[in-house]
């Protein structure tokens, strides 16, 4: 028995001896279920490479794609759960998931065995054993939803107690029933194969996505998105690009659109995963947040940035149901089993009318045999107590109740794969929602800012008064020391961002062929002052690098070249967190009475700094 790796589940006993055809599988919810154990065979291979057991691309016992590997007849076992496929992995002797690298890895490893790509022959036996890129959803056969409905409980009451009332000559009402069961399941059924259908229509244009894959002998080749494997590298190309798969960024930016899987719409700058030493996992090397830099499936990459090397390069992560889209569907698919009060008391309340229903059968049955009624007759009378205690129309009535809440929210654009869950719905007493953007309207007003110097604040410069902000440092930061990007001749980024920027009065511009900064590409972000603005002394600022914001650092930085005068670093943050990184003696002593004043008012506070920096540093080698 095996329990799903990285799942809520309890320690499962001993695997089942070896030669077993069938696993028994336990999942995360505690229930079992009997899979097939199917065998992969690697001389399938043959015919495009020759491969023997000590073959160096399968010899490396470090990836679990080669424990898994049975040698010397070169084949592996796997099972198919919840559409995940696991392998059995010959060292460890348990079943383990497979379809994506592996978490141990650094990010050295990373960018030393997959920078460069895969070879042929390594994509070929990864495309074996990992199986396709796809996600797919089959259609759901009508027979098969008929089957599932018609064997419910319920409908198999009601035709015991159909075929009683008929022996009984009790037409009318039986009539009546079965042409309510016959509406009632025939509706059920055709719901349940709309949702199907739909789900299918929603997945299905994953599956065919053309791609730009670099192979280490290769070189870059169109493939389609179902031959990628876990370890192949993505060349980037243009804007407006859809995510096949899970990918983590080695080279080069990207402004991604994670709409699909988050609900925001605002975009996200994905940074390089940096080369650092050790062999600590890549997710856990920094304290910032990973995701930072991972293009998840089902995600749209807005604009890709190349750095030195003049392309974008991400290397393949997870692929298939494995990926956050893959997960997205699976849950749909495999939806949680409910364990609602509402049910326990729903069975209750059929165990009570059960019992008096007996209750009354046995009743029944005294009163007719002492009164010397025939057999038959008695039976009849007795079973007819149980049919009258619990009500046949029941579960036609349930689930007329259903579909029409179903249909009502259908009309409001609201979809619901699990229509038994409406009924829950009813016993809600508190419903939650967080508040910005959901009960208040989206984004913020700039109120003002408050600059300071030496060790003291200054007066509250409000940006109400209509008055150009001057330029300083203050100035400088406000207008740099941001996510925006520029998107078909639109700013495009974090409204708390987007504010902070107007209120400068500057413009945003790439720059052409005529920039040069040592160790960065010609063209760059850069921002302006404005015609109306005045007594500016730089030509503009262009950004050099960013470390995009964190929620767990609460802050971001960039690095930056104003033209024609110094090179800077500016931070912005939570005031409390910026003010830790700064040299003690520039901290005005009434910081925190002041931040006090504001954030007791109900604002949102954000705290800026800087620092001057060498000119001859190469800015894309700067750790954060």
């Amino acid at each position: 028995i095996c329990a799903e790796p990285g799942r809520s589940t309890r320690h499962a006993p001993d695997m089942i001896p070896y030669p077993q055809s069938k696993r028994s599988h336990k999942d995360e919810f505690q229930t079992y279920s009997w899979k097939k154990v199917v065998w992969i065979y690697l001389s399938a291979l043959n015919s495009t490479f020759p491969l023997t057991p000590n073959h160096p691309l399968i010899s490396d016992e470090e990836y679990i794609i080669n424990r898994a590997i049975r040698k010397p007849d070169l084949k592996v076992r796997c099972i198919k759960v919840q559409k995940i496929r696991y392998v059995w992995n010959n060292l460890e002797g348990q079943f383990q998931k497979i379809g994506s690298l592996e978490d141990w890895l650094s990010s050295a490893k990373i960018h030393l065995k997959f920078g460069s790509g895969l070879t042929t022959e390594e994509q070929e036996i990864r495309r074996l054993i990992c199986g396709p890129n796809t996600i797919d959803v089959e259609i759901t056969p009508i027979w098969k939803l008929l089957i599932k409905e018609v064997l419910n409980p319920f409908y198999i009451f009601q035709l015991f107690s159909v075929c009683l009332w008929f022996s009984e000559d009790y037409k009318e009402y039986a009539f009546a029933i079965i042409i309510m069961s016959i509406i009632s399941i025939a509706l059920t059924v055709y719901d349940l194969r709309e949702q199907s259908v739909k789900l299918h229509r929603l997945v299905e244009s994953h599956n065919s996505i053309t791609v730009s894959v670099f192979g280490r002998k290769a070189g870059v080749q169109e493939l389609e998105s179902r031959f990628l494997v876990p370890g192949d590298l993505l060349i980037l190309t243009g804007n407006k690009v859809q995510m096949p798969c899970d990918a983590v960024l080695i080279d080069g930016s990207c402004v991604v659109d994670e709409g699909m899987l988050t609900g925001e719409s605002i975009p996200v700058t994905k940074t390089p995963l940096p080369k650092m030493d050790g062999s600590v996992p890549w997710k856990t090397q920094s304290e910032a947040d990973y995701k930072r830099h991972v293009l998840f499936c089902g995600t749209e990459v807005i604009q890709a940035k190349a750095a030195c090397s003049g392309t974008v390069k991400a290397v393949v992560l997870q692929t298939g149901f494995n990926t956050a889209k893959g997960d997205l569907v699976r849950s749909i698919l495999y939806p949680k089993p409910m364990n609602f009060k509402l049910y326990r008391d729903a069975i209750r309340f059929l165990l009570c009318l059960v019992g008096t229903a007996t209750i009354g059968m046995i009743y029944t049955l005294c009163v007719f045999v002492l009164s010397g009624e025939p057999p038959e007759e008695v039976v009849k009378k007795a079973l007819d107590v149980i049919t009258i205690a619990v009500p046949p129309a029941l579960p036609a009535a349930l689930t007329t109740g259903i579909i029409y809440a179903q249909r009502r929210l259908k009309k409001r654009g609201i979809f619901c794969i699990s229509p038994q869950r409406i009924n829950v719905c009813g016993q809600l007493n508190l419903v939650c929602f967080d508040k910005t953007g959901t009960l208040t309207r989206d984004g913020l007003d700039l109120w003002g800012v408050v600059p300071c110097d030496g060790n003291g604040f200054q007066e509250v410069h409000s940006f109400a008064s209509g008055r150009a902000l001057p330029w300083g440092p203050l100035c400088a930061a406000m207008a740099s020391c941001h996510s925006l990007i520029l998107l078909d001749g639109t700013i495009q980024g974090d409204p708390l961002d987007l504010k902070m920027f107007e209120a400068t009065s500057w413009e945003m511009a790439i720059s052409g062929d005529n920039f040069h900064i040592k160790g960065l590409p010609a063209y760059a972000m850069v921002v302006k002052p404005c015609k109306t603005v005045s007594q500016v002394p730089v030509e503009g600022i262009a950004i050099l690098h960013q470390f995009p914001f964190s929620s767990a650092l609460q802050r971001m930085t960039v690095i930056v070249q104003e033209m024609g005068g110094d090179r800077l670093a500016f931070m912005k943050g939570a005031p409390e967190r910026v003010a830790s990184f700064c040299q003690p003696e520039t901290i005005p002593t009434s910081f925190v009475s002041e931040l006090q004043i504001y954030t007791t008012q109900g604002f949102r506070v954000i705290g800026l700094a800087y620092k001057k920096l060498e000119m001859d540093h190469h800015t894309t080698a700067l750790m954060r």
